[in-house]
């Protein structure tokens, strides 16, 4: 594809929403209209949108005041393509059609670990493919942080904040279930900055009697109450908490249940908080509306470069591009030796362990 004049290129966003995701579809817009003559064609509702040819070209009016809403005004799906397109997994044939029928010179594909997984397996099998990372769960390897992440933090702060008030005042425990399927990143960091006082994450099995001392040993020298943050995919005896919903584990219950293991074990008395899509929902902070940005102008010049199967990252201070295959090659786990635990544990955190 290199020297080829791109003339349209088509923009997704794929799997769950987050806030961002509009700060992407208006700078990817602006940039190729503005400063490279390129048509962008908005794919509607994901990969499912795309294999059925839906969306629409976006123009800046289009994308004018979007900024600082959330979620995606292209709309958002999870699913199979092939089996929406009625082909055969593998059957790339209904990409080639929509290819050829959209007029698309390249596809830039917005998303977390499945979106960029498919985004890879269309470029390996031929197609001119540009990755964005997207996540509220900051779990894409290769980039330090995804836009969505800082915003979700953000508001399970917030909430935290809150809830302090209504456990101080009626001595409770508190039990706040966050997302987190495979890895404690936003668990971890918005129970810091929200003064958690005991913090469960996937990476770190729990002891019982650890969590159950760190509650009593509060009231003990007079504070009455606690807050404790939860990933949702903690698990209980090697599983985690859930039922399964068209084929994938809808993850939910793990407060309810540390809840009533606190609650049975200690006598205080304890309430689970469930934050829910609230966490992924509202206007981006400003860290991700720049990060956004600066992803997807990147990832704007790569197309025009040429460079195909490569998606932007943050590496430092500067924004960077990596092979797509790298960034999905497994999902970036919080380590044990992160700085952030010391610092956690010297201000009084607990991480549900005697010791680290």
């Amino acid at each position: 594809m290199v020297g080829k004049r791109i003339k349209r290129v088509g923009l997704v966003t794929a799997g769950g929403d987050c806030p961002g995701l509009n700060a992407v579809i208006r700078a990817v817009t602006r940039t190729a209209i503005n400063d490279y003559g390129v048509e962008v064609f908005g794919i509607e509702d994901g990969y499912i949108g795309l294999v059925k040819s839906q969306g629409h070209l976006l123009q800046n009016h289009h994308v004018s005041g979007i900024l600082s809403q959330g979620g995606t005004i292209l709309g958002t799906a999870r699913g199979n393509p092939f089996k929406e397109a009625g082909v055969a997994d593998g059957d790339y044939s209904c990409f080639h059609k929509v290819f050829k029928n959209l007029k698309l010179d390249a596809l830039l594909c917005v998303g977390g670990d499945g979106t960029l997984t498919m985004a890879n397996m269309l470029f390996e099998n031929g197609f001119p493919v540009i990755g964005i990372p997207k996540t509220i769960d900051n779990d894409v390897m290769e980039t330090d942080y995804t836009f969505g992440f800082n915003s979700a933090v953000s508001i399970i702060m917030e909430a935290i904040d809150n809830l302090h008030s209504t456990a101080m005042s009626h001595h409770r425990v508190l039990v706040v279930e966050v997302m987190g399927r495979f890895v404690g990143w936003l668990a971890l960091v918005s129970g810091i900055a929200g003064g958690g006082d005991v913090i469960l994450i996937p990476e770190i099995p729990y002891e019982e009697e650890a969590i159950f001392e760190r509650v009593i040993e509060r009231g003990r020298v007079g504070k009455k109450f606690s807050i404790v943050v939860v990933a949702e995919g903690v698990k209980v005896k090697g599983r985690v908490m859930g039922a399964e919903e068209k084929g994938r584990i809808k993850l939910g219950g793990i407060g309810a249940y540390m809840a009533h293991l606190i609650e049975d074990a200690t006598g205080l008395e304890t309430r689970p908080v469930v934050l829910g899509h609230l966490q992924r929902s509202g206007p981006p902070t400003a860290f991700d509306r720049i990060l956004a940005t600066d992803l997807a102008v990147r990832a704007m010049d790569l197309v025009i470069e040429g460079r195909f199967g490569q998606m932007t990252a943050q590496k430092g201070n500067s924004i960077a591009s990596v092979p797509i295959a790298r960034a999905i090659r497994r999902l970036k786990t919080v380590p044990r030796n992160h700085h952030i635990f010391r610092s956690a544990e010297a201000v009084g955190t607990s991480f549900g362990v005697k010791k680290l």
